[in-house]
């Protein structure tokens, strides 16, 4: 028989969204999910969508109260949760930011209550050893890591691309290094990286995603095949952000189809660097140092390779499926 669970919608482009339709995949054979709408990701307008998602969706959770099974919940809404509905909810921490905070001041409040309530659900999960601890500083004691995972298949098959046909696709000329600097959205980095190379003409910084900064580089927004072709093509990844993310997939992504990165170890990048054994940029010689990785030996790329082809979609499956039985137990 197959356990009952709910969930928010896994519709978006987010490294949460895609850690969430994984989740579903990988267990849809074990698990019957019900979704419910994730709003906070339809307003045009950030400013105070957090608390319009909140009041939008209470309707919603209210309905679920008698309903039979668990919640995977990853949303502040788990706020809105009775204490018997906490009981049987798995949370999912991706990352705290609170530069992402489009809800201030009250959102603020928002997420310390949060961290109050945790300890009530039947497991906290989260995505790198950082947040971890994060949460147990935070008075929440039991925090499982179940980090990103990757569809290998996928990612073997880009790696077997001809790298010069990728290239020529992308027009990349043979003597450009191609840098790719990952989504163009705000605090990622990506302006730094831009404004510290731009005199170079032999380096070309690439983003993807939305482009919600109007970035000034080589930009695309492409489905999933064009874009692991894209990676493909590049040379050297940097990744440099302000923010504190949780365990990138854009820069491990980047690591599996092969680029030699900088990574600046902030909150779950630092794990990611950690454990891929990659350097942190210095903006006062990054030129020089993309010049450098850009050489690095291949077999420094398969280690960094291999270091995270562990984390693959039966890693993903096997650590769920062992806390959706204990939850539902």
């Amino acid at each position: 028989m197959k356990i009952v669970a709910h969930s928010l919608n896994p519709v978006g482009r987010t490294g949460g969204r895609a850690y969430l339709r994984m989740l579903h995949d990988v267990t849809a054979d074990q698990v019957e999910w019900h979704t419910a709408p994730d709003y906070k990701r339809i307003y045009r307008t950030r400013r105070w969508r957090k608390l319009r998602h909140l009041a939008r969706l209470a309707p919603t959770i209210h309905a679920l109260r008698h309903r039979p099974g668990l919640f995977v919940w990853d949303d502040l809404s788990l706020l809105l949760f009775t204490p018997h509905m906490r009981a049987r909810t798995i949370f999912v921490f991706h990352h705290y930011e609170p530069l992402q905070h489009d809800s201030a001041p009250v959102e603020a409040m928002l997420w310390q209550r949060l961290f109050v309530v945790l300890p009530q659900c039947a497991a906290v999960v989260c995505v790198s050893p950082y947040w971890a601890q994060f949460l147990r500083d935070r008075g929440v004691p039991d925090v499982q890591v179940i980090y990103n995972a990757f569809d290998l298949a996928e990612i073997d098959h880009a790696r077997a691309l001809d790298r010069q046909a990728c290239r020529n696709g992308f027009g990349l000329a043979p003597e450009t290094i191609a840098v790719y600097a990952g989504k163009a959205v705000h605090w990622k980095g990506t302006e730094s990286v831009t404004a510290a190379l731009r005199a170079d003409p032999r380096l070309i910084v690439i983003t993807t995603g939305s482009n919600t900064i109007d970035s000034a580089t080589a930009h695309y927004d492409l489905p999933r095949a064009p874009y692991l072709r894209l990676l493909r093509a590049c040379d050297v990844g940097v990744f440099a952000p302000q923010m504190q993310e949780g365990w990138s997939r854009c820069a491990a992504e980047a690591l599996l189809l092969g680029l030699p990165s900088l990574i600046r170890p902030i909150a779950g990048l630092g794990d990611l660097a950690h454990l891929t054994k990659q350097p942190a940029p210095d903006f006062g010689c990054l030129r020089e140092q993309i010049y450098e990785r850009a050489t690095t030996p291949e077999a420094e790329a398969k280690a960094s390779y291999e270091a995270l082809a562990r984390f693959d979609q039966h890693y993903f499956a096997a650590a769920w499926n062992r806390v959706l039985r204990q939850a539902a137990a």
